[in-house]
């Protein structure tokens, strides 16, 4: 069937009309789908090389692609199996220092929060200022004045001294009073004071209206800041390395950080890679496990707001 004239004309103009759509599409979305893209594979990349070479049964970085070729269990054998990668004990510690010293942090900081929300007092607003200055400086700062001061605590109390889990905690706990204090306080701000008078009239004390009513209700961000505290923890490096320096004391971040320096990094690269992937499962549980309060957390102080 031939076209007339007339027809090709009338599709002329929505051809037109089609071109400058697609240009507008891409100029507003589409180059955003790329950059997601983009930044999907820059982040995938490096998680897929690991589980790579965990599963690699050479476990050499030489013989490691990034799309595995075989298939073995040998580097996570080896973890729990070789005398001289004491993962277990390693794991054991991590959680002995990591579950109570956020546990400790995070109610040492919902005090904090509870007190600077409700309560007002001279030098309140300078104390605030002052715990968010702190944060504008990192921790690896006050290395060599931690040092010190636990290298001579330790010669009069050992049990809190250098290379001694209970003096890594006391570190840890040090700086319960900073970022968690400042999101706790911001979400203790939008609960009603009402409540806290209501249950004052009732007879209530602070320490009931504080543990029965504020904490309950303040559950969403307690898990945020809890999932902060242990997932620090857990990945610190500079703090353990100065504490712990006898092998079975060490922690996962120490221990494995040891293992590749001792001994040839590229020769136990797949069983690093393996320890690796078994602490990122643990973390990932964590998260998987308080994910209800996490967004009930931001949604919620999204609406109260």
């Amino acid at each position: 069937m031939t076209r007339t004239p007339d027809t090709a004309a009338a599709q002329r103009p929505a051809a037109r009309r089609r071109k400058p759509l697609f240009v507008k599409w891409a100029m507003d979305t589409g180059w955003r789908h790329v950059v997601a893209i983009a930044v999907l594979v820059f982040g995938l990349v490096p998680i897929i090389y690991v589980v790579s070479a965990a599963f690699n049964p050479n476990g050499t970085m030489s013989s490691t692609n990034l799309l595995p070729t075989s298939f073995s269990l040998n580097n996570f054998q080896k973890l729990f199996t070789d005398d001289n990668v004491p993962f277990a004990s390693w794991f054991m510690n991590s959680l002995m220092i990591a579950i109570p010293a956020a546990f400790i942090s995070i109610f040492i900081s919902s005090l904090a929060a509870y007190a600077f929300s409700r309560f007002r007092f001279k030098g309140r607003r300078p104390m605030l200022l002052f715990l968010l200055l702190i944060q504008m400086f990192p921790a690896f700062l006050a290395v060599v004045a931690l040092y010190l001061i636990f290298g001579n605590l330790g010669e009069f109390y050992p049990v809190v001294g250098l290379n001694t889990r209970l003096g890594l905690m006391l570190v840890y706990m040090g700086g319960a009073l900073g970022v968690s204090t400042w999101l706790m306080k911001g979400f203790f701000d939008t609960i009603p004071k009402e409540l806290d008078e209501a249950a004052t009239i009732d007879g209530a004390t602070h320490a009931q209206i504080f543990f029965g009513m504020i904490l309950p209700l303040a559950a969403p961000i307690i898990a945020i800041s809890g999932i902060l505290a242990f997932v620090g923890t857990m990945n610190d490096f500079v703090l353990a390395s100065l504490f712990l320096t006898d092998r079975p004391e060490m922690t996962l971040a120490v221990g494995l950080k040891t293992l590749t320096a001792e001994n040839s990094p590229a020769s136990y690269f797949g069983i690093f890679a393996a320890g690796t992937l078994l602490t990122s499962v643990l973390t990932v549980a964590v998260f998987m496990s308080l994910q209800r309060y996490i967004v009930s957390g931001l949604t919620g102080g999204a609406v109260k707001g």
